[in-house]
């Protein structure tokens, strides 16, 4: 197994997103008209990701802004319904409003984002900087 180099400020952002993740998950009922679209963030070497489930929502409902290093995925689920003679006995799926932030780990190039939405996944893709110039910094002994 190898040994993979840990970095205290992406635990600390990782710990946010769950702690995040956890209130709203315990607000999700609470808030009629507020909507909490499942999100997978993710990287390899060339860029990070991220996918959200926004089934049922239209291309035209979805604002991704981004802005010092975070991303905020944002929008609406219509609650549509056929005829105004229906009497639901149960409604599980969420509609209304939704807003979803990240904070980026490290930086990606911005000009190059790309995002599409396929079969109700709102792909987002974050090409990562290759900062490969690395200068030495001599150190001065004081006497």
């Amino acid at each position: 197994m190898a040994y993979q180099r840990r970095h205290p400020l992406r635990d600390i952002l990782d710990l946010q997103d769950r702690m995040n993740r956890v209130f709203e998950e315990s607000m999700r009922d609470r808030l009629p008209g507020q909507c909490n679209p499942s999100v997978d963030v993710f990287e390899d070497d060339d860029a990070l990701y991220i996918k959200a489930e926004l089934p049922g929502v239209r291309r035209e409902d979805i604002i991704l802004d981004f802005s010092d290093g975070v991303v905020t995925i944002s929008g609406k689920k219509a609650f549509v319904h056929d005829s105004r003679n229906e009497s639901f006995h149960m409604i599980e799926r969420q509609y209304g409003s939704f807003r979803r932030r990240f904070s980026l780990s490290q930086p990606v190039d911005v000009s190059s984002v790309q995002a599409k939405l396929e079969s109700g996944v709102l792909e987002i893709v974050f090409p990562k900087i290759k900062d490969s110039t690395t200068r030495r910094i001599p150190i001065s002994e004081k006497r």
